[in-house]
């Protein structure tokens, strides 16, 4: 009996152990076990789809970045200096820029070096031109004193011809701005480059309305009579020998009166007389070219801008902006709080110019225009080319007092 109770209690342990094998293999833990493989496949399947999206989704996110217009240059992102996006000009881009005002006298160069660091100060100066109609020469020099402008800009309402040009050609002007900060020894070396061509091809020598002298290699060019100015007229894209490509959008206005007295290449508008212009801390013998430091001089010293528009482009070219100065401005570090000032009122004063040029398209549209075809080469129309244009500065502090 004890024998059978033993097989009893093995029969009995037997069947408890086959309904554990059966439990493992029943259909219901087989359901979990695949319902635990389906889920790891989604969650396997998940990640895969998260790692290709996200590469899409950053292409939708430039995608959504607009494109620089044709010609622009890609700003850089932040904290990449400027050095890697934008490039010094060449001795040919800058003889093209400088073209239209290199066979002007020494110290009218000057003047209009430093005042194109001001464009909005420049259509300012231009209008303001225009509504003096017939007040005399000394009327305008001391109404001219009373403005915030800058000494050079004062300087050039002496030359109304000369001030519209820079107005109607504002692009350039910026650009001629932005090109002397920046390249200021270049800039003066193109000027003297493109005054050799000239005399090279027979076109600029001394008349009775300037002397033209070799100094120390350098090209000079005066009035023949210090107390008369008379502005030079010339195609800037002919003048020089071989022709020169046409600056984008680029049109010459003529003075009302042109004298042809050195050959048909160089005429002379009417002259000027600087004499109480000259008067002023900011006038005429004020301003020259420094042609051994290649600088411009105000007042016998390195003309040094105020202006918060000019943009160091961190060339660091002989002469131009110190690695300290800021991105705007020749004084763009802490410290001077007229220059703050006058940064604070950027946004306004690149406004009121906007109005004023639009405001003026009328008064544009019936002022004279010369196109190159009347001096036998194409038009100086075109698309107006290079960006730049006019925005606020900062307002200049000195050379306003008589002497």
């Amino acid at each position: 009996m004890k024998t059978g109770g033993m097989k009893l209690n093995q029969h009995q342990t037997a069947p408890s152990t086959e309904a554990s094998k059966s439990e493992v293999l029943s259909p219901h833990n087989n359901s979990l076990s695949g319902l635990s493989i389906v889920q790891l496949g989604r969650q396997v399947l998940a990640t895969i789809l998260c790692a290709l999206l996200i590469p899409m989704s950053q292409a939708d996110l430039y995608a959504q970045q607009p494109s620089p217009p044709p010609g622009s240059t890609q700003a850089p992102v932040s904290g990449q200096s400027t050095r890697d996006t934008v490039q010094p000009l060449t001795p040919d881009q800058l003889g093209q820029l400088v073209a239209p005002i290199a066979l002007y006298p020494d110290a009218l160069v000057a003047q209009i070096l430093a005042a194109s660091t001001y464009p909005t100060q420049i259509v300012d100066a231009d209008r303001w031109r225009q509504a003096q109609n017939n007040a005399s020469a000394s009327q305008i020099a001391a109404r001219a004193n009373n403005q915030s402008w800058d000494p050079s800009v004062k300087a050039l309402t002496a030359f109304p011809t000369v001030l519209a040009q820079l107005d109607k050609n504002l692009d350039w002007t910026a650009n001629l701005g932005n090109a002397y900060y920046n390249q200021p020894q270049d800039v003066m070396d193109a000027v003297q480059a493109m005054r050799q061509r000239a005399q090279s091809s027979g076109n600029l020598k001394t008349a009775p309305q300037q002397n033209v002298s070799t100094v120390n290699g350098n090209l000079e060019i005066a009035p023949a009579n210090p107390s008369v100015v008379y502005v030079p007229v010339y195609n800037p894209w002919l003048v020089y020998g071989s022709p020169l490509a046409v600056y984008p959008g680029f049109y010459y206005v003529p003075p009302p009166e042109i004298v042809f007295g050195t050959g048909l290449a160089i005429g002379f508008g009417i002259g000027i007389g600087i004499g109480v212009f000259g008067g002023w801390g900011w006038g005429w013998n004020n301003w020259r070219c420094g042609w051994h430091s290649r600088a411009v001089f105000y007042n016998h010293a390195t003309f040094v801008t105020h202006s918060n528009t000019v943009i160091n482009r961190g060339f660091h070219r002989p002469g131009g902006p110190a690695p300290g100065a800021g991105a705007r401005g020749a004084y763009g570090r802490g410290g001077l709080n007229g220059n703050r000032a006058g940064r604070n009122s950027n946004v306004a004063g690149a406004h009121r110019a906007s109005q004023n040029i639009r405001s003026q398209g009328n008064q544009r549209s019936s002022s004279p225009r010369t196109n190159a075809s009347s001096f036998g080469a194409r038009s100086f129309g075109g698309t107006r080319g290079f960006g730049g244009g006019a925005r606020s500065e900062g307002r200049s502090g000195g050379g306003g007092g008589r002497r």
